[in-house]
């Protein structure tokens, strides 16, 4: 399945049907009267967020939703039946946008969490309804409401506990295949996962859910290779593992770099709990890791984390320190000290 994390869409909610004009015509019935019924309540349209759904492919094909319209009513004080409400299923973590695609209507957080986004109309009362002791025979009755119609956009934000950000060949698809049962692809020759993954990690009999994201290169936020349209899924995430690939030589560079754009996009992803974690020191020396454990702890004034995905060395140690970076966050949101991004 396509991953797809934002869709511009069209609804309507269905118009109510008018109602009816009608007078009892029985032969052996002296004055009849009006007997019109009332019209058919319009349709709803309904959001509703589910399980096991993890992308807005759906709304990449079919981009216009209409509910029913309500029937008009008939003769007989026969009501007409109400308009089917439509229901557009949507993965947990789907944000509501107005079609400026900045102004948030609804934030979808819960399996099960049910909108009604628009109201069907209201049914037009029949000529039954209008009958008085001074008007026995009207002759009017009133239309369906029309009901609003809406362009929106649906904006998907991965709900997990952390992310993996680096550059391109960082080896982050190769961690998450290590430590999840994540299938992403991975390759001996350089190249960027195109979409984001998700993997459920178990460590110390307890479980997190991370992602991998697409690399980032520099000048990402200025729309440079992919962009950054991505870090949004970092926005409900509690830690940040920020892997570096350890052959490369600019590795203070290469941290930098991340970092500049992690500010530039905004939304105080910058500001998140971060792991740097040196990968592939299978692949260096022991002096030469020494030297770049100790540039890049200068550089960035935090304690470096070194790894292998590939070989499996002290990722156990890394996984660690994510989940404590979780639980910590956790109970800091319980205790009213933060307001956390997300609850499981």
């Amino acid at each position: 399945m396509k991953f797809l994390d934002q869709a511009k869409i069209y609804v309507k909610a269905g118009d109510g049907g008018n109602g009816a004009v009608s007078f009892r015509r029985e032969k052996f019935i002296e004055f009849g009267g009006p007997d019109g019924g009332d019209g058919g309540r319009g349709g709803d349209v309904v959001i509703e967020a589910v399980e096991n759904l993890n992308t807005l492919i759906d709304y990449r094909y079919q981009q216009h939703f209409r509910a029913g319209r309500g029937t008009n009513g008939m003769g007989r004080q026969r009501a007409g039946p109400g308009g089917a409400d439509i229901v557009l299923k949507v993965p947990v973590g789907t944000e509501l946008l107005d079609e400026d695609g900045e102004t948030m209507l609804h934030d979808f957080t819960e399996v099960g969490e049910r909108v009604v986004f628009l109201k069907g109309g209201n049914g037009g009362f029949g000529n039954a309804y209008f009958k008085s002791s001074t008007n026995r025979t009207p002759r009017r009755a009133n239309p369906g409401e029309v009901r609003e119609e809406r362009t929106v956009w649906l904006r998907l934000k991965l709900i997990a506990d952390a992310a993996l950000v680096g550059l391109p060949n960082a080896g982050k698809s190769t961690f998450l295949a290590a430590v999840s049962a994540a299938k992403p692809k991975i390759a001996d020759y350089p190249f960027t996962t195109l979409a984001p993954q998700l993997g459920v990690v178990a460590v110390d009999n307890a479980e997190f859910v991370l992602a991998d994201l697409p690399g980032l290169i520099e000048g990402a936020h200025e729309g440079v290779g992919l962009g950054d349209r991505f870090l949004g899924h970092i926005e409900r995430c509690r830690v940040v593992l920020h892997l570096i690939d350890g052959t490369q030589a600019g590795i203070v560079k290469a941290y930098r770099t991340i970092r500049n754009e992690l500010a530039a996009y905004g939304a105080a992803l910058d500001e998140k709990p971060e792991i740097i974690g040196l990968n592939k020191i299978d692949a260096i020396t022991p002096a030469e890791l020494k030297r770049k454990v100790a540039a890049l702890e200068k550089a960035s004034g935090a304690k470096v984390l070194t790894l292998s995905g590939a070989a499996g060395t002290n990722v156990q140690t890394v996984l660690r320190t994510m989940r404590g970076h979780i639980v910590t966050s956790v109970i800091e949101e319980e205790a009213g000290d933060v307001a956390a991004p997300w609850r499981p």
